[in-house]
């Protein structure tokens, strides 16, 4: 298979409106919880507090885990909110979520207020659902998809 056919897979997205408003909200939510890991923004403790957070629940090494979590958090909802390389991003985003749930948040329960995991399956959800349905017609994956065409 060619590289062309590749991004052509990769970009190929349904051609409705309906997948615009998730990919924006979910990278905003996904780049904002990035920030907090990377940079200490909005509350966050940084690369150095999540780091040493992560080790304590046994996420070792904490800072490597802080620097992995933090980053796909906040590139990949940069590349969710301009529709690029969505597909693989919503992948990389949705196990991210999968080990959020059950390193964290499972035995805690469903719901936030005892922080369960309600918010991150939320997000896990519309990462599976970017995942399976593509960008959507207002993105960069389908200037892409077009152009490979």
């Amino acid at each position: 298979m060619s590289i062309t056919n590749t991004l052509k897979r990769i970009t190929n997205s349904e051609q409705s409106l309906s997948t615009m408003p998730l990919r924006l909200i979910a990278g905003i939510i996904f780049t904002a919880h990035g920030a907090q890991k990377l940079f200490a923004w909005f509350g966050g403790y940084g690369l150095q507090g999540t780091g040493q957070w992560m080790d304590s629940i046994g996420l070792s090494p904490g800072y490597l885990m802080a620097l992995m979590a933090g980053s796909a958090e906040f590139f990949g909802g940069l590349l969710l909110i301009a529709g690029l390389l969505t597909r693989p991003t919503s992948f990389v985003l949705a196990i991210t979520m999968v080990v959020a749930i059950f390193s964290v948040h499972f035995e805690n329960g469903l719901f936030m207020s005892a922080n369960g995991y309600e918010f991150a399956l939320i997000l896990l959800a519309a990462s599976v659902s970017l995942v399976i349905s593509g960008a959507g017609k207002l993105s960069l994956d389908n200037l892409l998809a077009r152009r490979f065409s």
